[in-house]
C-alpha cells in the first residue's frame, strides 16, 4: 500500500533587491524599476515618470554603480548573504520537519533573483503552502507591502490555490532582540565600548509616517528594547535614520546630522549599527561604513567603527527558523488525522 505523499512546502526568504553588476546600465536597470513602485514614490504616476526619466536616470546611476563597485564582492553583497541565509534555512527545517517535501527559496523585490519569477516557477510545481519571510524586522508600506503586492497580483493568475502565510516583521521579538545584541557584545569584546551607540535605520519620508505608516514607531521600539538588553542609559546611544532622497521632510533624527554634531560636541568614538537591516548592502557598507565615518571624523571625531548586520550569523538564522516554526507547526496540526 503506498503512502499518502508528502505536503509541498516552499518557504520564501526576500529582501528589497539589489542590480546584477556594478555597471552604470544594471544600476539604472534597477533603479527603474525600484523606483518606478508607487509604494516607494508616492508622487503622482505621469509627474514622477518625467522626474524620474529626465533628472534622475541621467545621472544617479553613476554615482550608484561607484558606490556599489566599493562593496562588491564575488556578487552583491545583498544577494550573497540572502543565498547563504537560504541554504542555512533550509538545512535547519528539514531535519526538523522531515514529514514535509520542504524547500526554500531567495527573492528580491527588485533585481533578480525576483519574487514574481519565484512565484512563477511555483505554478509550475504546484505547492500546498507558501510562507513567505519579508527580511525587514520592521513593516513599511515602503519595503514589505510591495512584496504583498507581488503575491497579490500572481493570486489572481491561479486558478489552483495554496495556503498562504506572510510573516509581517518581528521588530520587538525577543529572539531578535537578543541576536542584536548578542552582535554588538561580540563586536565589542573585539574593539571595546565607545562613548556612543548609534541606532541608524534606514528613513522613509515624514508624509508616510503621517498617513499611518507603523515604520518609525518600530523603529524605535526595536531601539529601546536593544539599549535595555544591553543595560545601556540614555547617554549611551540614540537612533537616527539615514539615506534621505529628493526634497522632502524626512523621519528624523538624521544620521548624518547627528554625526556631525556629535563630532563637533566632543564626541570621540562611535560605534554604529542598522538594526533595519538583515544583510548587509550598500546603505550599510558604503554609506553607514564609509560615508559617514569621514563625516564624523571631519567633524571632530575620532574614533567611528560599523557593526555588521546579523546577515548570516547562527543566532539569527535561529531567529528566522523560530519565526517559521510557528507556521510549519501548524500545518502539521492540520494535517494531523
Amino acid at each position: 500500500m503506498s503512502s499518502a505523499p508528502k505536503t509541498k512546502v516552499t518557504i520564501i526568504l526576500a529582501n528589497l533587491g539589489t542590480p546584477d553588476q556594478p555597471t552604470v546600465a544594471a544600476v539604472r536597470r534597477f533603479l527603474k524599476q525600484f523606483l518606478s513602485d508607487q509604494r516607494v514614490i508616492e508622487i503622482p504616476k505621469p509627474i514622477w515618470q518625467i522626474i524620474l526619466r529626465l533628472f534622475i536616470l541621467p545621472f544617479r546611476p553613476k554615482r550608484v554603480a561607484h558606490a556599489y563597485e566599493m562593496v562588491w564582492q564575488q556578487d552583491s553583497p545583498m544577494r550573497e548573504i540572502l543565498l547563504q541565509q537560504v541554504a542555512a534555512v533550509k538545512t535547519a527545517l528539514t531535519k526538523q520537519y522531515p514529514e514535509f517535501e520542504l524547500n526554500v527559496i531567495p527573492a528580491m523585490t527588485y533585481g533578480n533573483p525576483g519574487i514574481q519569477a519565484a512565484l512563477n516557477s511555483l505554478s509550475q510545481d504546484p505547492q500546498d503552502q507558501i510562507i513567505l519571510l519579508p527580511l525587514f524586522p520592521q513593516y513599511s508600506a515602503t519595503s514589505t507591502a510591495p512584496l504583498y503586492d507581488a503575491v497579490a497580483k500572481w493570486i489572481l493568475t491561479q486558478r489552483n490555490l495554496p495556503g498562504l502565510s506572510i510573516i509581517r516583521d518581528y521588530y520587538q521579538h525577543p529572539a531578535f532582540i537578543q541576536a542584536l545584541a548578542q552582535s554588538v557584545r561580540d563586536y565589542q569584546a573585539t574593539h571595546g565600548q565607545p562613548e556612543k551607540l548609534l541606532m541608524s535605520f534606514h528613513g522613509i519620508p515624514q508624509p508616510y509616517a503621517d498617513k499611518g505608516d507603523p515604520y518609525a514607531e518600530r523603529c524605535r521600539i526595536t531601539a529601546q528594547l536593544l539599549a535595555d538588553a544591553l543595560g545601556l542609559s540614555d547617554d549611551q546611544w540614540a537612533i537616527s535614520f539615514q539615506s534621505r532622497f529628493g526634497k522632502q521632510e524626512w523621519i528624523k533624527p538624521y544620521t548624518d546630522v547627528l554625526l556631525e554634531e556629535w563630532g563637533k560636541q566632543g564626541v570621540k568614538s562611535v560605534q554604529v549599527m542598522s538594526p533595519a537591516f538583515s544583510a548587509d548592502c550598500l546603505e550599510t557598507l558604503e554609506e553607514l561604513a564609509i560615508q559617514n565615518a569621514e563625516l564624523f571624523k571631519s567633524a571632530g571625531g575620532e574614533q567611528y567603527s560599523y557593526i555588521p548586520a546579523l546577515n548570516a550569523r547562527d543566532d539569527h538564522i535561529a531567529l528566522l527558523t523560530t519565526l517559521l516554526h510557528a507556521n510549519l507547526d501548524a500545518l502539521t496540526h492540520t494535517l494531523a488525522h
